[in-house]
């Protein structure tokens, strides 16, 4: 593993407590960042937290993220533990099933865009202004494979993920000159606790869409995820980077 220069630098990931949020922040503690991993699941936020406390600096906040109020308030306790934020990677998200549309409940698709496309913004509002005041900072937000090409059966997703994708290329125009770099990365599937929200045809369909025969390890995300988080990534802005083992070459 090659170690980036994240050295004095503060993350926060959302979705950190577990999957590809977790194996961001190992990434990035062992890269010199301290990271606050925000998440919605009390016991699995203070699991990951104790663990990643082994290596180095890490602080923890329980929210909705697709609560305005929480948001603030997780924004203003990061900002008081470790004095500023230069990171933020937006990866928690929800798949809502596998379903037509047709019989996708209504409540059921503002749930997955609220998560999956309203967090992503509620949260980039509250930090990207700290970013910039700093006058250095980089976002990353892990759209998928899905908002580019829509998977059939899960058109709640798809649109999120297409959303988020419209999200990074506009915040990065409107901070082009600001010294803050708003990126995406686009996987394809990798076994997390997301596969446990999908039919077993719908994982069988991800698969045979990837050329090379297999799902990508969240350590392969992550490492992608903390490069364009990095100094090393300097002229990069409003970019989809694809890691979907050749399905989408575009």
């Amino acid at each position: 593993m090659n170690k980036l220069d994240l050295q004095g630098r503060v993350a926060v990931v959302t979705g950190g407590a577990r999957g590809i949020g977790l194996a961001v922040a190992r990434r990035m503690i062992q890269s010199g960042a301290s990271v606050s991993i925000w998440d919605a699941d009390p016991a699995k936020t203070e699991e990951s937290r104790a663990a990643l406390a082994a290596d180095g600096s890490v602080s923890a906040q329980v929210l909705d993220l697709a609560d305005e109020l929480a948001v603030a308030e997780a924004t203003a306790k990061t900002l008081a533990t470790h004095g500023k934020v230069d990171i933020l990677v937006n990866n928690a998200g929800i798949t809502g099933g596998n379903m037509p549309v047709a019989e996708i409940p209504p409540a059921q698709w503002r749930r997955v865009v609220e998560v999956n496309l309203t967090a992503p913004f509620l949260v980039s509002q509250a930090l990207v202004p700290h970013l910039v005041a700093n006058g250095w900072g980089r976002v990353v937000n892990v759209a998928s494979v899905a908002g580019k090409e829509g998977n059939p059966n899960a058109a709640h997703y798809s649109a999120s993920k297409a959303g988020l994708i419209g999200l990074t290329k506009s915040l990065a125009k409107e901070l082009a000159t600001k010294n803050v770099l708003v990126n995406c990365v686009t996987p394809a599937a990798a076994k997390t606790d997301i596969f446990n929200q999908m039919t077993e045809a719908h994982i069988a369909f991800m698969l045979s869409k990837i050329p090379m025969g297999r799902f990508v390890e969240v350590e392969e995300i992550a490492g992608m995820i903390c490069w364009l988080a990095s100094p090393d990534c300097s002229f990069s802005t409003g970019a989809v980077f694809d890691i979907s083992g050749g399905r989408a070459t575009y």
